[in-house]
């Protein structure tokens, strides 16, 4: 499974690259916003800012929501960069503007999706991957991981390329149950990742091993 982080601060997609683990970012309004950066063309700066960091691909949102403002903006996001994926909200007119992205060679992402049904019509049009939101159908009593569940299998009867990537994880066991039903991607903040690092008996071990290292 690839890992992705989500996220627009340098500071944090430094850290998970230096892990030698990260697979990609993925940002939105919201994460830009967060960081300060407002403005056209201060947040393609900090786009190609981000690419410079990471070795694989880079999810950058369109505001629109209109069929030609879609594609207007994908066509200006991808000349930042040739790591740069088009991230489209599903919407008609988004699943309108994948196929039509799709047709040209250019990567996309469908994003906010919450349903199976949403992520079948993404692949149909050829969306190069698929953002289901898990952690907030689970904020609505729905079953997040239920959903990653189906769409790998309904992409596997069909042979869809289009790639899982499970959005919205709010903690550890979240990726791990990602990874256990087959996404290919989960995309989280840092700590998350952070927190696989963590167990009581590997921080217990260890000082064991360092206790007994002094006295030999």
């Amino acid at each position: 499974m690839k890992f992705f982080i989500d996220t627009a601060n340098l500071q944090e997609i430094k850290e998970a690259h230096s892990l030698g683990i990260l697979d990609g970012v993925t940002t939105n309004p919201s994460l830009m916003a967060k960081e300060g950066i407002k403005g056209k063309d201060n947040i393609f700066r900090h786009y190609k800012a981000i690419c410079d960091i990471v070795d694989g691909d880079v999810s950058a949102e369109v505001l629109a929501t209109d069929f030609e403002g879609i594609v207007k903006e994908g066509e200006e996001l991808i000349e930042i960069d040739p790591k740069i994926v088009v991230k489209v909200p599903m919407i008609k007119d988004g699943i309108k503007a994948i196929r039509y992205f799709t047709d040209k060679g250019i990567k996309t992402n469908c994003t906010l999706v919450f349903s199976a049904g949403q992520a079948l019509l993404a692949a149909k049009a050829g969306a190069t991957y698929v953002s289901p939101f898990l952690g907030r159908l689970d904020d609505v009593s729905t079953d997040g991981l239920l959903l990653i569940e189906q769409i790998v299998n309904i992409y596997s009867n069909y042979a869809y390329e289009t790639q899982v990537l499970a959005a919205s994880i709010r903690h550890p066991m979240h990726i791990v149950r990602c990874a256990e039903v087959g996404a290919d991607v989960a995309t989280c903040p840092l700590a998350p990742i952070l927190a696989l690092l963590n167990h009581p008996l590997t921080d217990a071990g260890l000082a064991k091993f360092l206790a007994d290292a002094k006295k030999m």
